[in-house]
C-alpha cells in the first residue's frame, strides 16, 4: 500500500512542473463547465478482507485466519460525469477490477498453515461527488466521496473459502485533474471501505466437508480495496 501511495505522490510531482502556472497556455478553460461528459479509468487495485476469527475449536483444531500479502491486480472502466456547480460533479464510474487474496490459516498448537486463494472479479458500481478545488492553470486537485455497490463475477464453489456475491460500502479518494489541449487526465487514489459480511457460512456446496473448519474459523469478513486509477475525460 505504502509503495502505491509514493507512486501515486510521484506522478502528482511528475505532471505538476508541466502544467504550473509558468505555463502561459490555458488548455481547455471551459472544459469544467460542460453539463455532462464521459471518460475511461484504467489502472490497479490491491484488495483485502479484514477477517474476524471464531477461535472455535473444529474436530478438536483451531485455525486462525489472515491475509498475509497483497497481490496488485487491473481495473479499468468508464466514467459518466454531470456538471452540478463550479466546484461540485456528480459521477457515476462503473468498473472491473481483477485481483485475488490468499488466506493463511494456522494451527497454533501444531504450526500446521493451509492457504486457500480467493480470486475476485468484482462489477463495481460507484456513485460519488467529486469536490474540486480552484483552477491552478492547468492542474486543480480534488476529493470525491460516495458509496458503491458490487458483484462478484468470478465466485468458484467447493474451495475452502467461499465469498458472498455480492457486497456495498462508502468509498472515499483523492487525485488532481490536469488539463491537456485535447483531453483531461487525472491520476486518482480511492480508499473502499465494504459494510458488509461477505463470507459466506452456508457451504452445502461443499463435496469435501472436512473444508467446513476453514470456514467455521472466519466469524466475519469485511472487504476493503485500494485502487489507484488515470482518469482520461
Amino acid at each position: 500500500m505504502k509503495k502505491l501511495i509514493f507512486i501515486f505522490f510521484g506522478l502528482i510531482l511528475f505532471f505538476h512542473p508541466l502544467f504550473s502556472q509558468k505555463q502561459r497556455v490555458r488548455n481547455q478553460p471551459y472544459g469544467d463547465y460542460k453539463l455532462y461528459h464521459f471518460g475511461i479509468t484504467v489502472g490497479m487495485n490491491f484488495q483485502d478482507v479484514v477477517l474476524t476469527n471464531s477461535g472455535v475449536d473444529t474436530g478438536g483444531e483451531t485455525w486462525y485466519a489472515t491475509i498475509p500479502d497483497y497481490s496488485p491486480g487491473f481495473s479499468v472502466g468508464m466514467i459518466s460525469d454531470l456538471f452540478l456547480n463550479p466546484y461540485m460533479n456528480l459521477r457515476f464510474t462503473p468498473s472491473l477490477s481483477f485481483g485475488d487474496k490468499v488466506f493463511e490459516f494456522v494451527n497454533p498448537s501444531s504450526g500446521e498453515a493451509f492457504k486457500s486463494t480467493v480470486r475476485s472479479n468484482y462489477l463495481m458500481l460507484p456513485v460519488d461527488l467529486k469536490f474540486r478545488s480552484f483552477r491552478l492553470n492547468n492542474y486543480r486537485p480534488y476529493v470525491v466521496a460516495g458509496a458503491y455497490s458490487v458483484l462478484d463475477l468470478s465466485l468458484k464453489k467447493d474451495d475452502p473459502i467461499l465469498l458472498k456475491p455480492m457486497d456495498y460500502g462508502l468509498t472515499i479518494g483523492i487525485g488532481s485533474d490536469f488539463y491537456l489541449p485535447f483531453v483531461k487526465i487525472a491520476p486518482e487514489i480511492r480508499f473502499c471501505f465494504g459494510l458488509g459480511n461477505i463470507i459466506e457460512k452456508d457451504r452445502s456446496d461443499l463435496t469435501n466437508y472436512d473444508l467446513i473448519k476453514y470456514t467455521n474459523a472466519i466469524t466475519r469478513g469485511v472487504s476493503r480495496m485500494i485502487i489507484f486509477t488515470v482518469n482520461f475525460e
